[in-house]
């Protein structure tokens, strides 16, 4: 015979092929100590320091392995499995470690194919190979004797699938009883069945160990107790996958030598499904302690990239490419952003020295935010030169990472994603964890969205210039927390500031120089007492009286409503749209953010505590605002506004020397003084920055603080701050 082994009779090959099972399954079964067999074992393992880069080489016999079944059905497709083939092995490296590595893959094929014609011991076998392999390490040990099965399984299958279309291939298929174990293929099933098994299993530990092998030592060491135990384990795994590959050896050995009437006991299938069972069990416990490995590697890399992104944010840049590209994705094979114009995927060159806003946000925003910064966004477009082109928006999605990508999810994202006229951000899961991390420790992200603007060398210049959008709309451009500050120092307590770009009918009646009030509150039998009285009282005083219903910061169901009795009684001018409502209170609690994010919440601002005492009302029942064309006249609770509008009679008569408004405002501060309603405000814990201490916009004196649980049992999680 060409290899050089002696021959054998038929029945003596049998006869020792049939030893070799029997001798396999007593080692197996009673060799109970496997400390003892493992000391043998490890006691062969001498290495040298030679690195040997096995993956190639592991790639190449996965694609015979996987090509080298009955079930031809299962193989890869042909070209497309050849091309990657192509790729992983005809590099210079892998060519060269294939040419020092031949020499080892044909002695252990040989050793394997010898030792289980002349019906040696499967333990004996096994351990003369690793006598063979002393000096390489355990996963190079490992994938070398895979190696040399592949070589003489992957020749076996190769006959069985073209001899019957090769006069060569069938010749050599004659001399290995080939066409007489294919004419049994039915009654063999079971034991190729059990080997294919048995070969995945041995496939999915060597991968394992290989894996093991590769772990970077720069975020991992033995000092990390699941890598000290998994490489604890790693010899035995390596030791049953190479005993398993001398078990299947046998059996393919077994029908070459005497065909199909090898197969007559199915005791030899029960053999190799119970080492599969035993791999399997090594294989849950490795790829339990990988798991752990890579978290903790995942930690290591998440801490290093937050600390890099801080340093980042510290340091000067000529533009703002490292850090978009730190934030966004940092390599330049694919295109991270869709633009929201042409719907196409695009580089982040697109934002190189440009004033950028990072709207970061969850799958959760509201359709009245997307609306309004929509509205917003559009308006500066078409402002002309002035402020076109000279900011970006880019949609950052934040989404965990640990949750299951669901298609609802995926549906949610892609409707959010295909709306936006902006840059967004092709998919959430480019955005790293460490990056989510740093958005929500160093930026204070808590799911409600926020506005980062950075100029254009990526400094931060606002960390959330959400609040100057809402109040200001694109006028607040460069959104720096400076230009912030101007234009707080440009503001004055007056109608326009509520209402601003929300409803250009009132600022029509501002102009006209008419009454107005804006009121609001859930009690419909108050807003009927309210409306009537106060439509009585400018009849009496003959004075131009319009008044709108603005609703409430929550209980959206509630407000519908209330707003459809106003509309059938004809009891004022309301808001038909929601969004306008949601506007107008996230205008105002943008007002009271505004002054939190620049650390003037209790300046003695008597603007700002009329916006505190107005957020207040709110949630403390009714309230309203009179104005007298901008000016407004009285911000008041509905326990003093309503008294007021009712006790008209004893004020009447001050009408004529001091006005209706300045007589108004005196009669309802002699009521307020008597009623004191309690303020109240609610920081959800999804905002981003609570204030530690408040004052009392009423007194003045420190707020008490509590822990609050509400529940406004409206059929959708309100959109708004206070709910």
């Amino acid at each position: 015979m060409a290899s050089g082994l002696p021959l054998r009779h038929p029945a003596q090959g049998f006869n020792a092929s049939q030893q070799l099972i029997k001798s396999d399954r007593g080692g197996m079964l009673t060799m109970s100590d496997d400390n003892v067999m493992m000391k043998q074992i490890v006691g062969t393992h001498a290495p040298d320091g030679r690195e040997v880069d096995v993956t190639p080489l592991l790639h190449l016999v996965e694609d015979i392995l996987k090509r080298a079944t009955l079930q031809i059905d299962t193989a890869l497709t042909t070209s497309q499995a050849h091309a990657e083939l192509e790729d992983k092995t005809q590099q210079i490296n892998f060519v060269s470690m294939i040419d020092a590595l031949t020499y080892t893959i044909d002695r252990i094929s040989c050793e394997i194919a010898y030792k289980a014609l002349s019906g040696t011991d499967a333990h004996a076998t096994t351990l003369s190979i690793f006598n063979m392999l002393t000096s390489y390490s355990w996963d190079a040990k490992l994938v070398l004797t895979l190696a040399a099965f592949a070589l003489n399984y992957g020749e076996f299958w190769l006959l069985a699938q073209i001899y019957s279309s090769n006069q060569l291939a069938k010749s050599m298929a004659i001399l290995r009883q080939l066409p007489n174990i294919m004419e049994h293929s039915g009654s063999l099933k079971p034991r190729f069945e059990a080997i294919n098994n048995l070969i995945k299993v041995m496939m999915d530990v060597a991968r394992c160990v290989v894996q093991f092998k590769d772990l970077p030592s720069s975020y991992i060491s033995n000092e990390v107790t699941a890598l000290s135990t998994a490489m604890a384990h790693i010899p035995t795994a390596v030791y049953w996958t190479m005993r398993s590959v001398v078990a299947c050896a046998a059996q393919i050995t077994g029908l070459t030598t005497m065909g199909h009437e090898f197969s007559v006991s199915t005791t030899e299938a029960w053999e190799l499904s119970t080492l599969a069972h035993k791999l399997n069990n090594i294989l849950e416990l490795l790829r339990k302690q990988l798991a752990t490995c890579y978290q903790h590697i995942d930690e290591r890399r998440s801490i290093e990239t937050f600390q890099m992104l801080k340093n980042l944010f510290e340091m000067i840049h000529i533009d703002n490419m490292k850090v978009l590209k730190a934030l966004i994705y940092a390599k330049d094979d694919i295109q991270p952003l869709i633009d929201g114009s042409s719907k196409k995927r695009v580089h982040l060159d697109v934002l190189r020295r440009k004033n950028v806003l990072l709207l970061i946000s969850g799958l959760d925003i509201s359709n009245d935010e997307l609306s309004i910064l929509e509205q917003i966004y559009n308006e500066s477009r078409q402002h002309g030169t002035r402020l076109d082109n000279q900011y970006e928006v880019v949609w950052i999605p934040v989404v965990d990472h640990s949750v299951h990508w669901s298609d609802p999810m995926k549906d949610r994202f892609e409707s959010i994603q295909s709306a936006m006229p902006w840059f967004t951000v092709y998919h959430p899961s480019l955005i790293e964890m460490a990056v989510i991390r740093f958005i929500k420790e160093v930026w204070h992200f808590r799911n409600k969205p926020i506005l980062v603007v950075l100029d254009p060398q990526g400094k931060v210049v606002c960390p959330n210039a959400l609040h100057m959008m809402w109040i200001w709309g694109s006028n607040a451009f460069p959104f720096t927390s400076l230009r912030e500050e101007s234009l707080w120092r440009e503001e004055t307590w007056r109608l326009e500031l509520l209402v601003d770009g929300i409803d250009p009918v009132i600022l029509n009646w501002i102009k006209e120089g008419k009454y107005i009030f804006l009121y609001g509150g859930d009690d419909i039998e108050w807003v009927r007492k309210f409306t009537k009285t106060a439509r009585a009282v400018a009849q009496a005083a003959r004075v131009p009286l319009e008044m709108v219903y603005v609703g409430k910061s929550s209980k959206r169901d509630k407000i519908q409503r209330v707003m459809a009795t106003i509309t059938m009684e004809k009891l004022s001018y309301i808001w038909e749209d929601l969004t306008m409502i949601w506007f107008f209170w996230t205008r105002l609690e943008s007002m009271l953010y505004s002054k939190i994010q620049l650390g003037k919440l209790d300046d003695h601002d008597p603007m700002m505590q009329e916006i505190k005492k107005l957020l207040s009302y709110d949630r403390e029942g009714g309230w309203a605002v009179l104005s007298n064309g901008s000016n407004v006249v009285v911000n008041g609770h509905s326990t003093t506004v309503l008294p007021t509008l009712v006790e008209y009679d004893l004020w009447k008569d001050q009408v004529p020397d001091k006005g209706f408004d300045l007589a108004f405002h005196d009669h309802h501060l002699k009521l307020h003084d008597i009623s004191h309603p309690c303020c109240r405000f609610d920081f959800p814990m999804t905002t981003g920055r609570i204030p530690h201490t408040m004052k009392c916009p009423e007194c003045n004196r420190t707020m008490e603080k509590f822990s609050t649980f509400l529940c406004c049992h409206d059929e959708t999680i309100p959109d708004v701050l206070f709910q």
